[in-house]
């Protein structure tokens, strides 16, 4: 299996910049809270009143509440919030079908000369890598956390893996078909930036 880790190779439409002082940020642990919750972080404001606001940034989801509230009705918030973001995502996310479509056309376009075509792509929850290929049964699978991302980007992935379905490794014969993406320094670009960002959020352990 190969996999595209964030740190080899290398949102337009990321999460927008949060400017208000960030009083404390922390990640709960807490036996109140249900359990299998996705990994999100809450942050307390002096500067928020009475607002409460939740969205995804670098892959955590951001809560934001006023300084003010209680350890009690921040527990009771969590889930709430952790609930919208996740209706929002799943309204506005693409599917598989759209990355299979995407595929296809960039098999067309940039490996004209490919005859060997996935089996399945899929969205999948990565935290280590953007993207992965099994080229023993021709599965791909892109991270969850690209979806949404410019579709420069995702087809950069993309084609990253569609190449290992020929070429395992990352030799000179991968670099040749890589090149032909027009877009994948800009891309690359992006991933580094979005990385960056991964590794000064505070250590979730």
């Amino acid at each position: 299996m190969d996999n595209f880790l964030q740190s080899s190779l290398f949102e337009d439409s990321l999460p927008e910049m949060i400017t208000e002082p960030r009083k404390s940020q922390k990640f709960l642990r807490n036996k109140a809270l249900p359990e299998n919750l996705p990994e999100f972080r809450v942050i307390r404001s002096s500067r928020r009143k009475r607002s409460i606001s939740a969205l995804r940034q670098n892959g955590i989801i951001e809560i934001h509440i006023p300084d003010r509230m209680s350890r009690k009705d921040e527990i009771a918030v969590i889930p709430e919030m952790i609930e919208i973001v996740l209706r929002r995502e799943a309204k506005n996310r693409s599917s598989d079908e759209v990355l299979a479509t995407m595929a296809n056309e960039l098999l067309t376009t940039y490996l004209p000369d490919f005859h060997e075509r996935p089996t399945a792509i899929t969205w999948r929850s990565m935290r280590e890598r953007w993207g992965s290929c099994t080229t023993s049964d021709g599965t791909i699978r892109i991270s969850l956390r690209l979806n949404g991302a410019p579709d420069y980007v995702v087809g950069c992935v993309l084609i990253h893996e569609l190449i290992h379905l020929r070429v395992p490794g990352h030799g000179k014969d991968f670099h040749e078909y890589l090149a032909r993406y027009p877009e994948r320094e800009r891309a690359e670009a992006f991933l580094e930036g979005f990385e960056a960002g991964l590794s000064a959020l505070p250590d979730l352990t």
